[in-house]
């Protein structure tokens, strides 16, 4: 089984910036697409931005221009980094993988999530 695990939310000022990471573990024989995602309290949830495996990049418009998506191959890792945020970019942020790994013996493909991690910017 894989495993996909979030780091570097918290609590940051209108205009400030964040970075989060998300590393993924496991048997792991390739890994496709990444991506972050948000949800909102009271909302669905949303795409942010992708990154595919040879780094070709794709943002929501809302955040155009102010994030910044990357991935470390070699260490199974996305990274998303967050500036000029903006108290509408408050939610939980969840990564996103399209991964194939081994399992006894056998290959599998799944789209697997992170548990997610809290992004809230207030002054």
């Amino acid at each position: 089984q894989v495993q996909l695990v979030e780091s570097g939310g918290g609590l940051v000022q209108p205009g400030g910036s964040l970075g989060l990471s998300c590393a993924a573990s496991g048997s792991i024989f390739r890994i496709r697409d990444m991506g972050w995602y948000r949800q909102a309290p009271g909302k669905q949830r949303e795409l942010v931005a992708t990154i595919t495996s040879g780094g070709s990049t794709n943002y929501a418009d809302s955040v155009k221009g102010r994030f910044t998506i990357s991935r470390d191959n070699a260490k199974n890792t996305v990274f998303l980094q967050m500036n000029s945020l903006k108290p509408e970019d408050t939610a939980v942020y969840h990564c996103n993988a399209d991964i194939t790994f081994y399992s006894a013996g056998y290959r599998y493909t799944g789209v697997y999530w992170g548990q997610g991690t809290q992004v809230t910017v207030s002054s």
